[in-house]
């Protein structure tokens, strides 16, 4: 006798099994996992991106202004300071405005990327503790935003270009590779703090504490110093190497630190997988506490 239609499966019924042994047991399988997750989390992904979007431009007056006025502001700023002798700053590879707001672009990205992950598991905590959905997901659309905030960016980059008559050498072609370091820089950092975002609020306003005393730690408004102790400071943060490699490829060609940058980014992709694996494991814990 043939089982009811009604309490038949379907044909794409997925059982799943929870189990209190540790998915670390299993590598091969957890790797698999993250894997499969991580494709088939591409379309939830990109909705959420495209929501995300529009809700930010959707409640903000200024609207795309926001993504160059920083950039601008703090040009003009040391700028003025400098021509006042009120700071007294290297000479610079580039027009000293150009350069500042060069690099205020690329440390907008790599400060958004920390924040995307980080964002993204607060906002989502009700959803996060109601739907059981690939956490990977969210931290996609945070990565898609931050690409689509660069992409407004290069506005204001190809008009540096230009008002400054800077000349386009063919290592450009290599900056996105540089740039695409950059914001998997920012993601392990931000992948790696977002379980304790979703406990604690204090993570946020921290990060925003950390990243304005970062911002001076990294050659930003001035050149990469040469010698003392804040040159050894500058020289040990990580983000200084990736930075300047990308700056230097789109504009000069001339990399000053190729084995810096090799050595971060080697060590970025590795964290990144490790922390990938801490982000999974320690999510439903922080999620299950958040809920309790």
């Amino acid at each position: 006798m043939k089982p009811s239609s009604a309490l038949s499966q379907p044909s794409n019924y997925k059982e799943s099994v929870y189990t209190a042994r540790s998915e670390l047991r299993q590598p091969g399988r957890l790797f698999a996992q993250m894997w499969r997750d991580l494709f088939a989390s591409r379309e939830l992904a990109w909705r959420l991106m495209v929501r995300d979007i529009s809700a930010q431009y959707r409640q903000s007056v200024f609207g795309l202004a926001w993504a160059f006025l920083p950039p601008i502001v703090l040009a003009a700023g040391f700028t003025m300071a400098g021509n006042a002798k009120v700071v007294n700053i290297a000479a610079t590879p580039l027009p000293y405005a150009a350069y500042v707001m060069f690099s205020m672009v690329l440390w907008q990205t790599f400060v958004e990327s920390i924040n995307g992950p980080v964002i993204a598991v607060m906002n989502a905590r009700q959803m996060l503790s109601r739907v059981n959905f690939p956490r990977e997901a969210i931290v996609l659309a945070k990565l898609g935003e931050v690409v689509f905030n660069f992409a407004i960016k290069l506005v204001l980059i190809v008009a540096i270009f230009l008002w400054y008559h800077m000349p386009v050498t063919s290592a450009a072609l290599l900056a996105p590779v540089a740039l695409v370091s950059l914001i998997l820089l920012g993601t392990f950092f931000g992948l790696l703090l977002a379980p304790l975002g979703v406990l604690y609020h204090d993570v946020s306003q921290g990060l925003t504490v950390l990243t304005t005393l970062w911002l001076f730690l990294t050659p930003i408004v001035y050149p990469v110093p040469q010698g003392g102790t804040f040159a050894t400071i500058v020289k040990l943060n990580p983000v200084t190497p990736v930075l300047v490699t990308t700056r230097e490829l789109a504009t000069t060609g001339v990399v000053s630190d190729a084995n810096a940058f090799f050595v971060v980014t080697v060590a970025t992709l590795i964290g990144l997988l490790i922390t990938w694996v801490i982000f999974r494991l320690a999510m439903p814990f922080a999620i299950e506490r958040v809920s309790s």
